[in-house]
């Protein structure tokens, strides 16, 4: 491991941040200006949402399953086993099922960004597209960044709502729970405020999961074991930053709409 004094760590660490902040906004002001690659992004809308959805599903659904089953036991304590639709359906809807939908999109669609990039980089593509005049941030980036905010948008309605159906499972089949009950429970529980809460964070997550993708992509050095390198690195960037943002975005919101 490569020793560094603290001021050279500190230069690095800024130099990241500012780099990084300056391709954010270029991925934005981009998707503005002409050419906009329309073809490019619907192709990785395909390779991006389209290809993320088992996983979703699955997520989604054992999650809404393992809430129902792990709540019932304090629920019916009290009880209050009735409202077991009703606590699976704003926990989903508020915070699990944005958070624990872009974590797996991170995991899954940072790295592919990344490594993709990376390889392009290293293998000096990237210069090629310079050198042909294509901007690659407007080429690589913008349509990266614009497919995964909107598809992750529509994946996470589908984990809200597999999700409940994953609630619904368990609170028929081993609470014994009236479905009709659970369903309603589950409907009128949920509040304006629930659903823009849960709904807006999937737009921050997803600009998170493809601009830190493109960067550590972009920014890849050294071969074979950089591109390496940068998919590690960009996973854990933009696990830990959805986790960190989340807190701060929740927050916000709630002093909004309460």
């Amino acid at each position: 491991m490569e020793l560094v004094s603290p001021m050279e760590l500190v230069r690095r660490n800024v130099t990241v941040v500012q780099n990084y902040s300056l391709l954010a906004a270029r991925s934005l002001t981009n998707a503005f200006r002409r050419p906009r690659y329309i073809a490019d992004a619907i192709q990785q809308a395909d390779l991006i949402g389209v290809g993320s959805l088992p996983i979703v599903v699955l997520t989604g659904t054992f999650t809404g399953a393992v809430l129902a089953l792990n709540t019932s036991s304090t629920l019916a304590q009290f009880g209050a086993l009735s409202l077991t639709g009703q606590l699976v359906s704003v926990s989903m809807v508020r915070e699990l099922g944005p958070v624990l939908t872009s974590l797996m999109m991170a995991g899954r669609n940072a790295s592919g960004i990344a490594s993709e990039l990376g390889s392009m980089a290293v293998t000096e593509q990237i210069d090629a597209m310079r050198a042909l005049g294509t901007d690659p941030d407007k080429k690589l980036v913008t349509p990266r960044v614009v497919s995964t905010i909107f598809m992750l948008f529509f994946l996470t309605i589908i984990s809200d709502l597999v999700g409940l159906v994953g609630g619904w499972l368990i609170s028929a089949a081993l609470l014994g729970l009236d479905s009709f009950q659970y369903w309603n429970e589950a409907y009128q529980s949920l509040t304006f405020a629930d659903v823009v809460m849960g709904l807006s964070k999937p737009f921050v997550f997803g600009f998170i999961i493809s601009t830190v993708g493109c960067y550590y992509g972009l920014s890849t050095r050294g071969g074979t074991q950089g591109v390496g390198r940068s998919t590690t690195q960009a996973v854990v960037a933009s696990s830990v930053l959805i986790i960190a943002v989340d807190f701060f975005l929740t927050k916000f919101l709630m002093f909004w709409f309460t």
